[in-house]
């Protein structure tokens, strides 16, 4: 098993903001895992103001070695936060995972590595996780069949990607990939890691598997970036990185024609409502042509 030139085999991707009452558990996650590689922990603090930069600074000053806060002069939004973390790994792979979830099985590094490195036409691996709410009691959903499951590009782009949710994934970091972090475009988009699966996939041709075990845990909670956002809101956040989606990658015809149902069905009632039907008309141009 090859590491990168760094000694580190897979870095350890999280941002967070405010996430007083759940980094720790967290962090702990990411301590636990048993692998025969070396790992590291970055961390993105977006200037947390609840605690979180405190509770963070006590694992590092214990694992000094291991984990790195970064640290911003002022609050630079999700998505500027994402940017800086990313560029900033030297694994060989990169596992994510937002500061309100957390990981649940000491070997989930080991099991994604294994696979990765035994199974080069994929780039990204994922696993299962449950659904609970801010204080671990109430379980909203987990699959308690889990089967294996394979995406490529032409199944993201018609939003088939059913846990692969951020706190599951591991993918290659390679140089093609972390150009995504470099384009201008990206600063625009909402859904960070919906991007990324569709950039993994797309730019080297690659698909995503899911290993059918439940592995993590996602946090439902007022704080989250998802969480509390009306449906008219999010509508137009998940319309704004469909625009970016149509315009930034190339598609065969057939693509294309998947991709102009999906809009039909989840779309254009809501743009021709909200926005006009000349939007609409533009979209489905843009999309044909």
């Amino acid at each position: 098993m090859k590491q990168d030139d760094t000694g580190i085999m897979v870095s350890i991707f999280c941002i967070t903001y405010n996430h007083s009452k759940f980094i720790a558990k967290a962090l702990d996650g990411f301590l636990m895992q048993k692998c025969n590689f070396n790992t590291e922990i970055i961390i993105g603090d977006d200037c947390s103001t609840d605690g979180t930069t405190e509770i963070i600074d006590e694992y590092v000053a214990k694992h000094p070695d291991k984990i790195k806060r970064l640290k911003a002069p002022k609050n630079i939004g999700a998505t500027q936060n994402v940017i800086r973390v990313a560029l900033e790994t030297k694994g060989k792979y990169v596992a994510t995972c937002d500061g309100d979830d957390y990981w649940l099985d000491p070997y989930k590094l080991q099991k994604q590595v294994d696979f990765l490195e035994n199974n080069p036409e994929y780039v990204m691996c994922c696993h299962y996780t449950r659904e609970i709410n801010f204080d671990d009691t109430e379980l909203f959903y987990m699959d308690f069949n889990p089967v294996p499951l394979q995406y490529s590009f032409s199944d993201l782009i018609v939003n088939r990607q059913v846990e692969t949710c951020t706190a599951t994934i591991v993918y290659r970091n390679i140089e093609a990939i972390k150009n995504l972090y470099k384009n201008d475009w990206f600063l625009k988009c909402y859904a960070c890691d919906k991007l990324l699966k569709l950039y993994c996939t797309w730019v080297t041709g690659k698909k995503i598997y899911v290993l059918p075990e439940v592995m993590s845990c996602y946090r439902r909670h007022p704080g989250g970036i998802w969480s509390p956002v009306a449906y008219v809101p999010l509508k137009k956040m998940q319309l704004s990185d469909f625009y970016i989606i149509i315009k930034i990658f190339t598609y065969t015809g057939l693509q294309k024609v998947k991709l102009l149902n999906f809009y039909f069905r989840k779309y254009f009632l809501f743009e021709v409502k909200y926005k006009t039907f000349g939007n609409a008309f533009q979209t489905i141009k843009t999309i044909v042509n």
